[in-house]
């Protein structure tokens, strides 16, 4: 039996494969963005005020480069940073 070529558009296989090397590279770096958020809510909850301010910063930084690569919506990437630092503000006053 003879082989069947199938059709397929060379730009449309190469089309996927891009997009499942892009979907493995965003979800590492919302893995990154969450863990680091993470870490800021549980700085905050165990009342640590020496490393808060140190990861606030990098989680502000792990967000704006998942913003910056598309991996989640820049306005998404500014509501979290926002809420984390109005947070963070409250805990702030109280420590002092």
């Amino acid at each position: 039996m003879a082989k069947k070529k199938q059709m397929r558009h060379k730009s449309g296989l190469k089309a996927h494969r891009q997009s499942l090397k892009h979907a493995i590279h965003n979800a590492g770096l919302r893995k990154s963005v969450r863990l680091a958020v993470r870490a800021v809510v549980d700085a905050a909850k165990s009342k640590d005020i020496k490393d808060l301010s140190d990861l606030t910063g990098k989680a502000a930084s792990a967000l704006d480069k998942a913003a910056r690569s598309g991996a989640i919506h820049w306005k998404a990437a500014a509501r979290k940073k926002s809420r984390l630092a109005a947070q963070v503000g409250k805990l702030a006053p109280a420590a002092s």
